[in-house]
């Protein structure tokens, strides 16, 4: 039941939305692509990540001192409903700016 909670909870926020929905179009994507992208400050980008990662919906692959964020898979039936329903907002994405090369993060 606390996991169903968390994931409810992780969607009720827009930035967390918009999160999930950048990711579901763009892929496994480094945090400093996230945080130039969306521009964010890392600290408000970590916490809505951690956020979405403790509620299922995410992994992460660290890469030395790099964390690679992506839609975790198999999503169960209401994450992955919730994905579904998700790519039906009307939602502005902002462009993926790049500042990785071949995986690595040059910041």
């Amino acid at each position: 039941m606390e996991v169903f909670l968390k994931s409810i909870a992780a969607l009720n926020d827009e930035t967390r939305v918009l999160l999930l929905r950048f990711l579901d179009e763009h892929g496994q994507t480094c945090v400093c692509d996230l945080q130039n992208s969306l521009d964010m400050i890392q600290s408000r980008l970590s916490r809505h990540l951690k956020i979405l990662k403790d509620a299922g919906f995410l992994r992460v692959d660290r890469r030395g001192t790099w964390a690679y964020y992506s839609i975790r898979s198999p999503l169960d039936r209401f994450r992955s409903e919730a994905l579904e329903e998700i790519r039906y907002l009307e939602i502005k994405l902002p462009a993926l700016k790049k500042l990785s090369e071949n995986g690595e993060c040059k910041v």
